[in-house]
Parts: C-alpha cells; sequence; structure tokens
C-alpha cells in the first residue's frame, strides 16, 4: 500500500468515529474556544507519552485511539477557527462533515508537498518524536494565543493544527505497519 492510500485509509478510521460521535452528541465542541480544544489534544498526547514512559496502562483505550482523537480534534479545531459563533452550535452532520473533509483534503495536500521535500523523513521517526512534536505545536498555540493570535514571523494556529493532524496520521500508519505499539 502506497503512502497516499495508508493516509485515506487512516484518516477514513478517524472519519468514521467522527459521523458516529456527532451523530450522538451532534456538534457540542462548537463551545470549545480554542484553548480547550488545545487542552483535549493536550490529554490525548500526555497519556500516550505517559503510556510510552511508563510502559503500561490502566484504560483499554488504546495509543491508536488516542491518536485518532487527536486527529479528530484538530479538524474541530480548524473548523472553529473557520466558523464564527455567530454561525451557531449546532451543525448537521452533512455541513460538519463537509468542513471535516475540506479540512483533510488541506491536510493531505500539505503532507504530499512536504513528503515531495522532506522525502518521507517521517517513516523513519519514532511514535516518542510524534507525540512531542504534537505537545510542541499545542505549546506554539498557546504562546500565539498569549500573542492575542499575532506572530511576527511564524506560522499560524492553523497551520499547527495541520501538522498535528498529519503527525497523528503517520502514527496511525505506523502502528497500522506494525512498526509502532498500539
Amino acid at each position: 500500500m502506497n503512502t497516499i492510500e495508508q493516509y485515506s485509509r487512516a484518516v477514513q478510521e478517524c472519519m468514521d468515529v467522527f459521523k458516529k460521535k456527532t451523530s450522538d452528541y451532534g456538534t457540542s465542541w462548537r463551545v470549545y474556544r480554542t484553548i480547550s480544544i488545545v487542552d483535549q489534544i493536550y490529554i490525548k498526547a500526555k497519556r500516550i507519552r505517559t503510556i510510552q514512559e511508563k510502559q503500561q496502562q490502566k484504560i483499554g483505550d488504546t495509543i491508536a485511539s488516542e491518536f485518532k482523537g487527536i486527529l479528530n480534534y484538530g479538524i474541530m479545531g480548524l473548523i472553529q477557527l473557520e466558523l464564527p459563533p455567530s454561525e451557531g452550535e449546532e451543525l448537521s452532520v452533512e455541513q460538519v462533515m463537509s468542513l471535516y473533509e475540506q479540512k483533510v483534503t488541506n491536510a493531505k495536500a500539505l503532507m504530499l508537498d512536504k513528503n515531495h521535500d522532506y522525502g518521507e523523513a517521517w517513516r523513519e521517526m519514532s511514535q516518542e518524536s510524534f507525540v512531542d512534536l504534537i505537545l510542541a505545536k499545542l505549546q506554539r498555540i498557546r504562546q500565539i494565543l498569549v500573542n492575542e493570535g499575532k506572530t511576527l514571523i511564524s506560522e499560524g494556529i492553523d497551520a499547527n493544527y495541520y501538522d498535528i493532524i498529519n503527525y497523528a496520521v503517520f502514527g496511525l500508519i505506523l502502528i497500522e505497519e506494525g512498526k509502532h505499539k498500539m
């Protein structure tokens, strides 16, 4: 299987979970501010890191399920950046899935561009590095929020979310290949 197929399969699994949860809960996540989404991603990344460090866990959710959650919260974050609060909290399943697909299309295009330039270096990276990179991106978003959304030279919040999404996909692909822990 090639990278595009693997990427699409990993994202499809995340999308299926997102759609089912949207059917169950609606778009209750629309009340989240950016910092709340950052904290949700942080909780998931921190749990993976803790499992890696302790080499054990007590809760049944797998590392893969946490990467899926990270990806889905990253998509939520991007949607929240795009839609003003005046748009309303409740979106239809069809509307939110259309937005989800747009964000995934953008993330995949970014991944392809970076793979072109970096030669798929991520395939040789450790799962620990993906988690550390996600945690660093969250710190960057927090600092951008402290700076009231302004940056002098750096990418904005959206670029950091896209990188987080792609790191989560890479983690899922390498788990699926058996190169990383479940």
